[in-house]
């Protein structure tokens, strides 16, 4: 079969170079919002206007007519703005995310190239339409042919993604099978006993994150000092989701390459971190130690550690297996009788019915094996063969 795959690295553009990306930058973002407002116009006349790429991309060459300046990016370029405009409708209308807003200078400055680019990997160089050979630092191969490069900047740095498409061949997996409960003060811990400790990367950094923000706040806004604090604010914020990605990608991938089956949990993030504070009519209760829990949460990122094990389980022949969480942590794994009392504490585990102790996150992975497996082979069971001999349920991937 075949997958598409992303390759991610550093750019070292000299002062030209990154004229010309900021002024691309600039022509796409113009773009984005010229034809966000256009929409916006029509919907005032016609309010059965729909917004497409078809309808849009017929005004680019008046656009460019009338703005000199435009001419300089690469046509293409511009199109998959519009492209990307396109897409955001979709997903307003799909509920999927808010509706379009306007692009603003310095915030998600990126465009995109969906062809005409030349990869040099012996050279460390890469050849941008229009823009020329910029070099990047090298840390892998790119594998496969190049679909679209993107070019991001942030932080001051500038950043190539480059899409590539190959043929995968489906692997076997000779690992075994792990259930994985995930908490805060362990971050995750294997039926195997094996657990690995929370990173924590924002409560680590949080002193020095709050010394910024004073300082910031007690700036002019918009000045020199405003903007030079503000650059050491979003250097320091990306180190912290840095640090936390890397230790999220390092244990994704022990995980993946030493198991075949993973179960876990499937967590409502969103749900799981609401605030408590209630409403004018009723007053939350405990709202400063719900709003540290929350942040305690949201600083593990259980949502992308679930996403990286999802794909990296994928590419090396594995599955991922998410079960309902309900009682997980209640429920004795001898006895199997379900009781609150079975959890006082945190990190013990005593059941009230045969007297059986263990940790309680230990636990709650047995439980969530247990779970995941019998999911699965009731998954099996079900199964019919179709009239073609396709399982029903079984994904079908074509070339």
């Amino acid at each position: 079969m075949r997958i598409k795959k992303a390759f991610k690295y550093e750019l070292m553009p000299n002062g030209a170079d990154i004229r010309k990306l900021r002024q691309f930058c600039g022509c796409s973002r113009f773009v984005y919002n010229r034809a966000l407002a256009y929409n916006e116009e029509q919907r005032k006349i016609d309010t059965d206007f729909k917004f497409s790429y078809a309808k849009i991309a017929v005004l680019l060459p008046k656009w460019k007519q009338e703005f000199e300046w435009l001419k300089s990016c690469h046509s293409q370029v511009l199109q998959h703005s519009l492209k990307d405009l396109e897409s955001a409708f979709r997903n307003f209308f799909r509920k999927q995310a808010d509706f379009p807003k306007f692009q603003k200078k310095g915030l998600k400055e990126s465009f995109r190239f969906p062809q005409g680019c030349k990869l040099e990997q012996h050279n460390n160089r890469i050849y941008l339409p229009k823009i020329g050979w910029i070099r990047y630092r090298n840390s892998r191969d790119v594998i496969g042919t190049i679909k679209n490069v993107t070019i991001s900047c942030k932080c001051g740095k500038w950043f190539v993604s480059i899409q590539t498409e190959y043929d995968h061949i489906d692997p076997i997996h000779t690992g075994d099978r792990v259930g994985i409960d995930m908490g805060i003060a362990r971050f995750a811990t294997l039926t195997n006993g094996q657990f690995f400790e929370a990173k924590n990367s924002l409560k680590t950094q949080q002193a020095k994150l709050v010394k910024l923000q004073r300082q910031l706040s007690h700036k002019k806004k918009f000045s020199q000092n405003w903007r030079k604090v503000k650059q050491k604010l979003s250097k320091h914020h990306a180190h912290i989701a840095n640090v936390r990605r890397d230790y999220l990608h390092k244990i994704t991938t022990q995980l993946s390459k030493n198991h075949a089956i993973v179960c876990m949990e499937d967590l409502k993030i969103t749900n799981m971190s609401k605030s408590a504070k209630g409403n004018a009519e009723q007053h939350g209760k405990n709202v400063k130690q719900k709003s540290g829990l929350n942040r305690s949460i949201l600083d593990q990122s259980w949502f992308e550690f679930k996403r990286q094990l999802d794909y990296k389980l994928f590419w090396n022949g594995g599955q991922l297996i998410t079960v309902n969480p309900k009682n997980t942590s209640r429920t004795c794994p001898c006895c199997g009788f379900i009781s609150a009392e079975n959890r006082k504490t945190q990190a013990n585990f005593n059941c009230v019915e045969c007297g059986f102790e263990e940790n309680a996150d230990l636990v709650g992975a047995t439980n969530i094996l247990r779970a995941g497996l019998a999911q699965l082979a009731c998954e099996v069971n079900n199964t019919e063969l179709s009239a073609t001999g396709t399982r029903r349920g079984e994904l079908v991937l074509t070339d």
